[in-house]
């Protein structure tokens, strides 16, 4: 396979692109990476510049690995600030660094896409080996691989990168709930009632709520979503990067692969959750809400997402990055990986000591958590 970098992936095409499998999933679609692109949501200014990995042979692309040239760790998920200050304080640059991970998403998914006649450990350890040339040719500090599926976590680690364990909080669908009631009774009584008396107080309020499929949705609700998303980040003191034209593209293109659940009083919409979904798995995204009202939150990005799943049969809900508020409401602790490469021999040992003192810390703490699981035996 001869491999090249590709900085403009709309120079790509989407077909070809969305053949590889592994684009089930939503953020890894053409239209998803491309459309960051192109409605400028990454871009060198914005600390992300677009540095793809593309494998082709006499077939056409056989397999491929997004990545961007960071200047900066904003938007990873994945927190190496510390890292960062130990080089700085040595006299050595660690930005611009390889990241192969998708934009301001902290969602696992394949990070190495492959033609499905492309034996898949040979593309994984071809794609790790580009990866690698290119820090050394660039001179940069290393590459990461950010949320990567278990399974390809174990094969990335198999290629000699340093690893690094996370925690989320999974909803699972593993009984097969037929209806949310059936999850409800899951549940310790204590946690039942709470989430009953949530749900009530949205209902009492005069909220309705509708769960709406992308291409339905209209230009005036996305112009409105991007205000409640604007105005949540900038209360949170981040920065909104994506635009009204991203979200409206998103919808216009993905379809039924995004979803917005819609919180409305009067008809007027008041708040919403946007959630994007594989065959398999639900993803939730961004949310925001212009009235402040008791349990809105937790129905809005949690219990309609939890419906959703049980609805269509989705085995997996992920809805985002931390949050041990979620645990009470069925999303347990998750182990998440990352998997490095750190050029410089001296701190790929200082940082490969850290991780040996860190993992254990964070598997004692998804232990700890996992003791505060809402359900009346362990699913």
């Amino acid at each position: 396979m001869d491999a090249a970098v590709v900085t403009d992936l709309n120079t790509l095409s989407p077909a070809e692109w969305n053949a590889l499998p592994e684009t089930d999933n939503p953020f890894l679609r053409h239209e998803f990476l491309a459309g960051l692109e192109a409605e400028g949501c990454v871009s060198p200014e914005l600390g992300w510049q677009p540095y793809h990995l593309v494998f082709r042979d006499d077939r056409g692309i056989a397999a491929a690995m997004p990545g961007y040239l960071k200047g900066h760790s904003w938007g990873e998920f994945v927190f190496d600030w510390a890292w960062a200050d130990a080089y700085e304080r040595n006299g050595l640059a660690y930005y611009p660094k390889l990241v192969h991970a998708v934009p301001y998403t902290p969602a696992t998914g394949p990070r190495v896409l492959v033609r499905p006649d492309v034996a898949r450990t040979r593309a994984i350890a071809a794609a790790v080996a580009a990866s690698r040339e290119l820090v050394a040719r660039q001179g940069l500090s290393s590459a990461h691989w950010l949320f990567p599926e278990p399974e390809e976590a174990e094969a990335l680690a198999a290629e000699d990168l340093l690893c690094r364990t996370g925690c989320q909080f999974h909803w699972h669908n593993d009984p097969g709930y037929r209806d949310f009631e059936d999850f409800l009774d899951r549940l310790t009584s204590k946690r039942r009632k709470s989430i009953r008396r949530e749900r009530r107080q949205v209902r009492d309020a005069g909220v309705e709520l509708h769960v709406r499929p992308g291409q339905s949705i209209p230009a005036e609700d996305w112009r409105v979503f991007h205000q409640l998303y604007t105005q949540t980040f900038e209360e949170h003191g981040n920065l909104p990067v994506l635009t009204p034209g991203f979200f409206s593209h998103c919808g216009r293109t993905l379809g039924d692969r995004v979803i917005m659940v819609q919180a409305r009083r009067q008809g007027a919409l008041i708040a919403g959750a946007l959630l994007f979904r594989s065959g398999d798995a639900l993803f939730g995204r961004y949310w925001g809400s212009f009235e402040a009202i008791p349990g809105l939150h937790f129905e809005t990005c949690y219990y309609q997402g939890i419906a959703y799943c049980i609805d269509q049969g989705i085995q997996r809900f992920e809805p985002g990055a931390q949050g041990e508020h979620k645990i009470s409401r069925g999303f347990l602790p998750t182990a998440t990986h990352s998997r490095h490469w750190i050029a410089d021999g001296r701190f790929r040992a200082a940082i490969a000591d850290f991780l040996g003192r860190e993992t254990p810390m964070v598997e004692r703490y998804i232990q700890d958590m996992g003791r505060h699981s809402p359900y009346k035996t362990d699913p």
